[in-house]
C-alpha cells in the first residue's frame, strides 16, 4: 500500500542560527493555537455587546473553536502520514492565519462563529506537529530542550491570552485579538517551510475512516448545539433540544460500535481497555473540564459583577500560568524520582484547595485575595498535565503513543468545550435561585417576616431603606440600589457555589488515581494489557 517516501533516512539535526530560528517559528505555532483557545475568554462581554447578542450567545465564540479543533485532532495522524509532517503543519499554520483574519473581519455573531469553526478545524495538526518537528530538528542529546520549549509555550500562552485579550478589548477593538495572528502566522509558516521543506517525513497511502468521521461530526455537533442552545430554548421543553439529544446519543453509540469494529478506525478506542489509559484519561478530562469552566467563569464574574475591566480580569488569572511555568521544570524532576500517582494526587488536592479558596470570595474581595487562589492553581497545573499524561501513556507501545496521545487530547478538548457550554447555564440558573431567595428574605406583600405582620416589608428591607434615606436617596432610588446589591449578592453566591462543588468533585477524583498501575517514568514499563 506504500506509495512514496519523501525521505528514507533521517536528516541530520539542525545547528546554529537555523536551529534557533526554526525552533522559534515552531514554538510560535504552538503559541498561536493555544493563545486562541483562551484570548477570547475575557473579551466575550465586549464581543457580545458590540455584536448585539447576550453573553451566553457570545460563549459560542469559545465553544465553536474548541469543538471544531476537537473533531480535527483525530485526523492529524492520517494527514501527517499521507502528506508528511512538514507539509501538514505548514498548511495548517497558513490556513489558521487566513481563518484568523476572517474572524477579525466578521460582521455579525453568526459569521464570527463560522470563521471560528474554520479556525478550529484547521488548527488540529498545529500542536502535535510542532512537537514532532521540534524533536526532529534537535540532536538527541538536546531533545529535552525541545520538549521544554514545546511545554513552556503551551503554558505561557494561557497567561498571555487573558492579558492580551483584555488589553486589546480595553484599548483597541476586539477584532485585533484575531488580527495579531496574521504576522505571527506568516513568520511561522515562512521560516518553518524554509528551514524544513527538505526534511519531509515519509508518506504513504492510508484509507480514511469516512463513516467514523461523519458519525463523529454528527454526535459531537448535535450534543454541542444542544448544550449551547438549551438555555434559550428552555431545555427539554423544546422539541428541538429533545431531537438534538436523541441524535447525539444515537450518533455516539453508532460511532463507538463502528470504531470498535472497523479495520482502520479513525479513533482507536481499544486504548480504553488499558486500565491506566482509561482512568488517566477520565481524570484528565473531568479535572480539565472543571479547570476550563472555572477559567471561563472567573473573568465573566469579575467583569459583569465586580466592575473589572477586561485587562484587569485577565491579570487576575495570569498568576496561575506564571507559577506553572516556573514550577514545571521542578515537577518534571520529581516525576523522574517518584510515582506519577503521587504527583497526580497532590495536583488534584491543590486544585481542590484553589477552588475552595475561591468559594470564600466576597463582593469586596481585593485584587490580592482574588489572585491568591490562582497561585495555588499554578502549582497544581505544573504537576497535573505531566502526571496524568505519564499515567495514561504508561505501558503503551512507542509506535502507538501518537494515536493514544491524540485520543486523550481529543477527549480533553471535547470535555473543555462541554464545560464552556454548561458553566454559564449553571451559573445563571443558580443566580436566579439565589435572587429569588434573597428577594423573599428582603420581604414584600404577605411576607411572614415583615415588620408589618404579614403585609409589609421585612426588617432587613426596612433598615436598608432607612439607611438609603439617611444618605439622601428617595425611596425609589433606595429600592434600585438595594435590588442591584441583591443581584450582585446572588451572582456571588452562584459563583462560590460552583467553586465549592468543583472542589468537592476534584477531591472525589483522588481515589481513582490509585486504581491506576504504578507509573515510574524512568522505571520499568508496566505491561499495557490489563
Amino acid at each position: 500500500m506504500s506509495s512514496s517516501t519523501s525521505v528514507n533516512t533521517a536528516p541530520a539535526p539542525m545547528t546554529g542560527g537555523l536551529l534557533a530560528l526554526t525552533a522559534i517559528a515552531l514554538a510560535l505555532g504552538t503559541f498561536m493555537q493555544v493563545l486562541d483557545s483562551t484570548i477570547a475568554n475575557v473579551s466575550i462581554p465586549t464581543i457580545a455587546g458590540d455584536l448585539g447578542v447576550s453573553t451566553s450567545q457570545g460563549t459560542w465564540v469559545i465553544t465553536s473553536f474548541a469543538v471544531a479543533n476537537g473533531i480535527s485532532v483525530p485526523l492529524t495522524g492520517w494527514l501527517m502520514g499521507r502528506y508528511g509532517v512538514v507539509k501538514t503543519f505548514t498548511a495548517a499554520v497558513v490556513l489558521f492565519t487566513i481563518a484568523s483574519f476572517l474572524c477579525g473581519v466578521a460582521w455579525d455573531i453568526n459569521s464570527l462563529i463560522f470563521f471560528r469553526i474554520l479556525q478550529g478545524a484547521v488548527s488540529g495538526p498545529m500542536i502535535p506537529g510542532s512537537q514532532a518537528l521540534l524533536m526532529m530538528i534537535f540532536p538527541p542529546n538536546k531533545r529535552g530542550t525541545a520538549l521544554a520549549i514545546w511545554s513552556m509555550t503551551t503554558l505561557v500562552a494561557p497567561i498571555c491570552g487573558p492579558i492580551f485579550g483584555g488589553w486589546i478589548s480595553d484599548n483597541m477593538t476586539w477584532p485585533w485579538i484575531f488580527f495579531i495572528n496574521v504576522p505571527v502566522g506568516a513568520f511561522c509558516a515562512f521560516f518553518c517551510w524554509r528551514g524544513m521543506s527538505d526534511r519531509e517525513t515519509p508518506t504513504f497511502q492510508r484509507p480514511i475512516d469516512r463513516t467514523g468521521f461523519a458519525l463523529l461530526v454528527v454526535w459531537v455537533g448535535a450534543l454541542q448545539v444542544m448544550l449551547d442552545t438549551g438555555k434559550e430554548a428552555d431545555w427539554f421543553n423544546s422539541p428541538a433540544i429533545v431531537v438534538e439529544t436523541i441524535i447525539a446519543i444515537i450518533g455516539f453509540i453508532a460511532w463507538v460500535i463502528w470504531e470498535l469494529n472497523d479495520k482502520n478506525p479513525m479513533v482507536d478506542l481499544s486504548f480504553f481497555k488499558t486500565r491506566n489509559f482509561a482512568f488517566g484519561t477520565l481524570i484528565l478530562c473531568i479535572a480539565y473540564a472543571i479547570f476550563f469552566g472555572a477559567n471561563l467563569l472567573m473573568p465573566l464574574w469579575l467583569q459583569t459583577n465586580m466592575g473589572y475591566i477586561a485587562t484587569w480580569a485577565g491579570l487576575a488569572a495570569a498568576p496561575s500560568g506564571a507559577v506553572a511555568v516556573i514550577m514545571t521544570p521542578f515537577a518534571a524532576r520529581l516525576l523522574n524520582k517518584y510515582d506519577a500517582r503521587i504527583l497526580g494526587s497532590v495536583s488534584l488536592l491543590l486544585f481542590a484547595l484553589s477552588f475552595y479558596m475561591r468559594s470564600l470570595f466576597t463582593t469586596d474581595a481585593s485584587f490580592f485575595v482574588l489572585t491568591l487562589p490562582m497561585l495555588v492553581m499554578g502549582a497544581a497545573m505544573s504537576m497535573f498535565f505531566i502526571s496524568f499524561i505519564s499515567i495514561g501513556l504508561n505501558g503503551i507501545p512507542p509506535q502507538r503513543v501518537p494515536a493514544a496521545s491524540g485520543l486523550s487530547n481529543f477527549a480533553r478538548i471535547i470535555a473543555g468545550s462541554f464545560a464552556a457550554s454548561l458553566v454559564t447555564t449553571l451559573w445563571e440558573r443558580s443566580e436566579t435561585q439565589h435572587q429569588t431567595r434573597l428577594a423573599e428574605v428582603m420581604g414584600g406583600p404577605g411576607n411572614p417576616g415583615g415588620s408589618g405582620g404579614g403585609g409589609g416589608l421585612s426588617d432587613a428591607m426596612t433598615n436598608a431603606l432607612n439607611q438609603a434615606s439617611e444618605h439622601g436617596l428617595t425611596t425609589a432610588q433606595g429600592i434600585g440600589v438595594i435590588m442591584r446589591q441583591v443581584s450582585s449578592q446572588a451572582f456571588l453566591l452562584a459563583t462560590v457555589d460552583l467553586f465549592r462543588i468543583s472542589s468537592i468533585i476534584i477531591v472525589l477524583l483522588v481515589p481513582f488515581v490509585w486504581l491506576c498501575r504504578k507509573t515510574l517514568v524512568q522505571g520499568p514499563v508496566t505491561h499495557a494489557a490489563d
